[in-house]
């Protein structure tokens, strides 16, 4: 006979699959976005502001799901960086744009 499952595990599993699969939608919402806004600047403002939420929840599911380990903390180092980096990125471009 198998020992049970431990509730928190399940708990964990949960939470991870959940936060994941809000990533997810989040992302492919984005995406939908960027297909189906009018000019550039509304695409734009799809394609940062779900993308950046949308990677953020994967890689926090991600964190939930490794546990307390080394591969956690180089995923909230990415998570870090690409919390700055991706909206910077997205207002260089739309104000480049705006310039031009």
């Amino acid at each position: 006979m198998s020992a049970p499952i431990p509730v928190v595990d399940i708990a964990l599993a949960a939470a991870s699959g959940g936060m994941i699969a809000a990533g997810v939608f989040f992302v492919l919402a984005g995406a939908v976005g960027v297909i189906r806004l009018p000019d550039f600047y509304t695409r734009m403002h799809a394609a940062g502001m779900t993308d950046t939420l949308g990677a953020e929840l994967i890689l926090v599911g991600l964190m939930v799901q490794s546990g307390f380990t080394q591969m956690t903390l180089k995923l909230l180092f990415v998570a870090f960086f690409l919390l700055l980096t991706g909206p910077t990125a997205t207002h260089a471009v739309a104000n480049a744009a705006y310039r031009a």
